[in-house]
């Protein structure tokens, strides 16, 4: 599979930089950073939320997780997981699971972890299993510049 449509057309509209990066079949962000030897902190995962208001993708570095209750706060708001039905109709042009962190190319309204501002370049799911993204923070954080900012993640070591 391709890069997914609406992304390549929103990079390409906005004249982002980016490099496609190809690496062996993976089934989770932190799988795909393994084989594709990228640092985990630096790979943008996206979790897609809803509350009353609709869909909320939430975009974080792949070795944290999303805390709800932290979240759920922050963005005033009863926020719960889309369904696979949901994703599945949202991300049409995208395999289950690879969704890019560009909810802006898909209408919804974003947000975004502070922690990957703080890293050189950023790596994400280009809509399949075995491509990445890369682009530099700053191309990034033009590509997040719409989405809320707020630190929401959590690391999996943590209890």
């Amino acid at each position: 599979m391709a890069i997914a449509s609406k992304l390549q057309e929103y990079m390409s509209e906005h004249g982002l930089r980016y490099d496609v990066l190809t690496h062996p079949h993976s089934h989770n962000s932190m799988e795909t950073a393994q084989l594709a030897r990228v640092p985990g902190n630096c790979l943008a995962k996206s979790v897609v939320l809803e509350d009353d208001d609709g869909f909320l993708m939430a975009v974080l570095p792949s070795t944290q997780h999303v805390q709800l209750g932290w979240l759920s706060k922050a963005m005033q708001s009863n926020l719960r997981l889309a369904s696979e039905d949901e994703l599945s109709a949202l991300f049409a042009d995208c395999e289950p699971g690879a969704v890019p962190p560009a909810g802006i190319a898909y209408g919804m309204r974003m947000v975004v972890d502070d922690a990957l501002a703080e890293q050189p370049e950023i790596y994400f799911e280009g809509g399949d299993h075995e491509k990445l993204i890369q682009m530099s923070c700053e191309d990034f954080m033009t590509m997040m510049e719409e989405a809320k900012h707020i630190r929401f993640g959590e690391h999996y070591w943590r209890h």
